[in-house]
């Protein structure tokens, strides 16, 4: 059973087309990644879904709500979490979830159990007393995540959860989305992140506010129509200026100190690739064929899509 099914859902502001016609599904249960580079639609699409802006066209329904015809009622069996920090920052941690509690009608019998519940995972209960708009970044998404899952809703919206966020605070927010999943809940993620999206069940890749791809990582990689030369080269530094310089940046992707090539031909591009490095002064040390990468295939879809329009 599907807990979101999205059908055709458009959006324009002025001659911009932020959505062009999105379609999926999340099933329940189910952590779903919504992948894309920035101005790419996927807060535009999370506002829509959320209740909080009208879609231009197309339907959507959300725990067998129709959001579109009616956002007011899905605001009960959702929590969201919105790219920007949204809270309180002159109320403290412990004032924060007591005001969201307020504002989804929590049962005071209930409350105390559950934002007990909510501090011991998120890790907050030694700064009830901390006011938020002092917290760490890390902090202050674990106290939006908490407001947003304190009335217990059945799927959870988050917009770029991680961003500007610490790596240890990105793991630890994870390990977190990852409990809610085992609990049955169901998780719309949105990142900028392709290491992100291997964390999720299944995956949409949106550019430019098309569905370009989707399905499990796993999938994802398998529809790659092509190979993928990895040249480690000795200065990352000096190379990238050198890259650049050469125009050589629609066929290349940097990945630390190795350059990936998409290839049509390994053996052919192999030599070719080693003459152009040469040319431009970059030492080769080693040059091989590799599967490709969730992010070798985005750009490769980003970049047909480019070419289509």
């Amino acid at each position: 059973m599907n807990a979101v099914e999205i059908r055709q859902i458009t959006k324009n502001f002025g001659a911009v087309e932020a959505l062009r016609r999105i379609s999926f599904d999340v099933k329940e249960g189910e952590i779903y990644g919504l992948v894309g580079p920035d101005g790419a639609g996927k807060t535009t699409l999370m506002r829509i879904l959320t209740g909080i802006m009208s879609a231009g066209s197309g339907s959507a329904t959300i725990g067998g709500v129709d959001v579109i015809k009616d956002p007011e009622s899905v605001k009960n069996i959702i929590g969201y979490m919105s790219q920007r920090f949204s809270l309180y920052g002159d109320l403290s941690v412990s004032e924060n979830m007591e005001f969201y509690a307020d504002l989804f009608e929590v049962p005071r019998k209930e409350r105390e159990k559950r934002i007990k519940k909510l501090l011991e995972f998120s890790r907050l209960g030694e700064f009830l007393n901390r006011r938020a708009d002092v917290l760490s970044g890390g902090m202050k998404q674990k106290l939006g995540l908490s407001c947003a899952l304190i009335h217990t809703p059945r799927i959870l919206f988050l917009d770029e959860p991680t961003t500007g966020v610490d790596p240890v605070s990105r793991r630890e927010l994870w390990m977190i989305l990852y409990d809610l999943w085992k609990d049955g809940m169901t998780i719309l993620v949105s990142t900028p992140y392709l290491d992100e999206a291997e964390r999720c069940g299944r995956v949409g890749f949106i550019n430019k506010g098309r569905l370009v791809l989707e399905g499990t990582p796993d999938e994802i990689k398998k529809k790659a129509d092509f190979s993928v030369i990895e040249a480690r080269i000795a200065d990352i530094v000096n190379s990238r200026k050198k890259l650049i310089e050469s125009r050589a940046t629609e066929k290349y992707i940097l990945f630390g100190e190795n350059l990936h090539f998409i290839s049509e031909d390994v053996e052919s591009d192999k030599n070719e690739i080693r003459e152009f490095l040469s040319k431009a002064g970059i030492e080769c040390l080693d040059i091989r064929q590799i599967e490709p990468t969730l992010e070798d295939v985005f750009l490769r879809s980003t970049s047909e899509s480019k070419a289509g329009e």
